[in-house]
């Protein structure tokens, strides 16, 4: 009997151990510490995407100093976003709406993490009108992935409107910096 009380407290206790380092790794990914280091310059990122378990599959978009760990939630999240807003917009277009997502992630004037740039009070007018729950294609996710990769049209834009159809004053009064035209999107950062 003591032996069978003896393997049971070592599978609990295994278990538990197991239970604790899944933890830690989740909350490492959501608080933005790292678990292991990647050297980078501007941009150098990590593609570790291997299965739908969001613990274990991971993308590390590094700006500067900074780096990102991307779930495959987040970047469900970016698709959508990018379907909702870069309707009949070339291809470069979607790769810069999600471009904007993660320079925001890497601005301190901004959330610090995908889900909170996104969902940030009137961010983006697809949240506002319910057009986030627009179904991605296959150039949406591929735009996404070519943003964590580094790719950035937009030269470190925050911000992105169409002036044809914008109904946010501020946008078209703002001294824009480094503006980039992009099928209708004007792409810029603010002065």
């Amino acid at each position: 009997m003591k032996k069978i009380y003896s393997i049971f407290f070592a599978t609990l206790i295994i278990c538990l151990c197991v239970i604790n380092i899944n933890t830690a790794y989740a909350k490492s990914q959501n608080s933005g510490f790292s678990t292991n280091l990647i050297k980078s310059d501007n941009y150098s990122n990590k593609s570790v995407l291997t299965n739908k378990n969001n613990y274990t599959d991971v993308s590390v978009f590094s700006y500067a100093t900074q780096q990102l760990y991307i779930t495959q939630d987040d970047i469900e999240l970016m698709a959508k976003l990018v379907a909702a807003e870069s309707i009949g917009e070339p291809y470069t277009g979607k790769i810069a709406v999600a471009s904007v997502v993660l320079n925001r992630v890497a601005n301190p004037k901004f959330p610090n993490s995908i889900q909170g740039v996104i969902f940030q009070k009137n961010a983006f007018s697809c949240v506002r009108n319910n057009q986030i729950i627009s179904t991605p294609n296959e150039d949406c996710y591929r735009a996404v992935y070519e943003a964590i990769n580094g790719s950035d049209p937009t030269n470190k834009a925050l911000f992105f409107y169409n002036p044809a159809i914008a109904t946010c004053n501020w946008m078209k009064q703002s001294n824009k910096v480094n503006e980039t035209i992009i099928g209708h999107h004007t792409f810029f950062k603010i002065e």
